[in-house]
């Protein structure tokens, strides 16, 4: 039995994420994670709320809510979205955990003490319309180097180049559009990031199997112009956790808080404490190579703009610390997912929020799509016509269909129970030998993270069974041999259990339904197919199941795109 940690890129706090969010980080970190617990694997599978920094002030000030209880309340809100999307965690935590508050101004002591930290003064846009500092990221001109015009003052999120505000084109204040900007003094600590350059070379150069996203991004960032650069770790906000050098203060920094971008990630870790706390289990064994994670294989999901601090920063920061902390072992990353001719945005409330699909349908219509479309080599694109036409097609004609012929048929002609019939003949074994090919390719691509092709094999397994159904065609055989009928059957029922174990890392619920129908719950992967089709024993009882997947109407998918071609309030 292997281990994994899986963690998906946290979600930022202020306000529900859309599709794009989701399919960029949670859901196929979720497919993996449940997939190898289907393996029999151990599984540590961790996100939290982002909670830090100027959006969430911002945003709690638009609410009329005093900043924590606005982050509280939102944690609440995400965290009941994600078990309405079924996404599996072990623990779902917090940025602001009095874990974190201790785990990052620990972190940042080590680094001090390494000598990776040094005191810079610096000058820093001030807004004198909004009497405050302003975070690069609430400093918007146009990019210099892609001409985007909504480009932020730490990164361009078009073309990815990271920035600085003042090499911003026509640069003003995201909080209230004033471009009356000034540049003041202050002090800041920076993470020396250049001095760790020719580590984190190494490290990626070792990682041979890891997309070509995902390292290209990062090769970017250590080599384009001038090369990795040393990072500010802290900013002057009242909402974050304060800067202090281990349990002491910092003199110089009071009043200060550290960066978002610094303390998010090391959330990971003190999620697994969070974890630990509620649940009693020991975390530094998933987290420690001293204390038994060095055999865990860490997995993290993200979108392409997340990459640079995963790649370098974060790294950078557990390498620094000289602390036998784990490393992430592989990073699965995603292109963007665009919505109908333009961008999914939370800040412009541009496309579906999920909160708004589940209320339109349950999960698993949207898990299917958002993961047999997932943009892993390249962005992809909702529209309305083929999400319509890939639940119709792929859900209800294929998986849906399949279920009902077998079960009404069976009900009609042999009762609700598995009928005996004989042995098998040249069709059956032929379709178990085909299925057997198709479930160990299967394996291979989730083994692989490779999302889209792993669901293009699993419809295939279900086609597999349609094509058998109807070449079999057991409503003729009973004509002429009831026997043989049944056998057909037979071996169409387990399929129906062996359907509902494959595909519960995509469509839970419906494997759920499928499993209750079967009137079992034996989950055991299907190593030995043969004998994976033989579990459902003759006079074992089924019920038939409600429709299992409902085709999406024209005058739906219509009120739909009508209803979701402006921006969200």
């Amino acid at each position: 039995m292997a281990r994994h940690l899986i963690t998906s890129a946290i979600p930022y706090i202020n306000g529900i994420k859309h599709l794009g969010n989701l399919i960029g980080s949670q859901l196929p970190a979720d497919l993996y994670a449940r997939y190898q617990r289907g393996r029999g694997h151990e599984v540590m599978f961790l996100c939290a709320t982002d909670e830090h920094g100027t959006p969430a002030e911002l945003a709690a000030a638009k609410a009329g809510k005093p900043v924590a209880e606005y982050c509280a309340e939102m944690h609440g809100i995400q965290a009941e979205i994600a078990k309405g999307f079924r996404l599996s965690f072990d623990h779902f935590g917090r940025s602001s955990s009095p874990q974190n508050h201790a785990l990052t101004q620990h972190f940042a002591g080590r680094l001090h003490d390494a000598g990776l930290i040094e005191e810079v003064s610096e000058r820093q846009v001030y807004s004198n319309a909004d009497g405050r500092f302003l975070p690069d990221r609430y400093i918007e001109g146009t990019c210099p180097n892609c001409g985007y015009e909504k480009a932020r003052g730490d990164q361009c999120e078009n073309c990815t180049k990271q920035l600085e505000p003042t090499d911003l084109i026509n640069p003003r204040s995201a909080i209230s559009g004033s471009t009356d900007l000034e540049v003041r003094e202050t002090k800041h600590l920076y993470l020396k990031q250049s001095q760790m350059k020719g580590k984190l070379d190494d490290w990626i150069n070792s990682k041979t199997d890891w997309p070509v996203l995902t390292t290209s991004i990062a090769k970017k960032w250590l080599h384009d112009g001038d090369g990795l650069q040393d990072r500010g770790i802290t900013r002057d906000l009242d909402w974050g956790i304060p800067v202090k050098n281990g349990d002491a203060d910092w003199p110089g920094m009071e009043g200060k808080v550290f960066y978002v971008w610094f303390d998010a990630p090391i959330e990971y870790i003190a999620c697994a404490g969070e974890w630990a706390e509620a649940n009693g289990g020991d975390w530094e064994r998933w987290w420690r190579t001293d204390k038994g994670a060095e055999d865990v294989r860490y997995t993290q999901f993200m979108g392409k703009d997340n990459v640079p601090f995963h790649t370098l920063s974060f790294p950078a920061t557990i390498m620094g610390s000289g602390e036998p902390w784990k490393l992430v072992d592989y990073i699965k990353s995603f292109n963007y997912l665009n919505y109908d001719g333009g961008q999914f945005s939370t800040s412009q409330g541009r496309g579906v929020f999920m909160d708004q699909a589940l209320e339109i349908l349950p999960a698993d219509y949207w898990r299917w799509w958002l993961l047999s479309h997932a943009p892993e080599s390249s962005d992809s694109e909702f529209t309305w016509e083929n999400f319509q036409a890939s639940v119709n097609k792929d859900l209800a004609d294929v998986l849906g269909n399949f279920v009902s012929r077998v079960t009404k048929f069976c009900r009609s002609k042999f009762g609700e129970e598995v009928p005996a019939g004989g042995a098998y003949t040249d069709a059956e074994t032929a379709l178990i030998a085909d299925l057997t090919t198709r479930i160990r390719a299967y394996e291979g691509h989730m083994d692989a993270m490779e999302v889209r092709k792993s669901a293009n094999e699993l419809r295939a397994i279900w086609v597999a069974g349609n094509e058998y159904l109807q070449a079999a065609a057991p409503w003729s055989t009973f004509k002429e041999d009831p026997d043989q009928a049944a056998t057909q059957i037979r071996l169409a029922l387990n399929l129906i259990r062996l359907y509902a174990v494959l595909s519960k890392p995509f469509i839970p619920d419906a494997s759920a339904t499928l499993m209750t129908a079967m009137q079992t719950q034996d989950e055991a992967w299907p190593d030995d197919v043969a004998a994976a089709l033989e579990l459902l024993q003759p006079g074992h009882a089924f019920t038939v199941p409600d429709v299992t997947f409902r085709k999406i109407t024209d005058d739906e998918r219509a009120d739909w795109q009508e209803r979701f071609s402006g921006t969200r309030d």
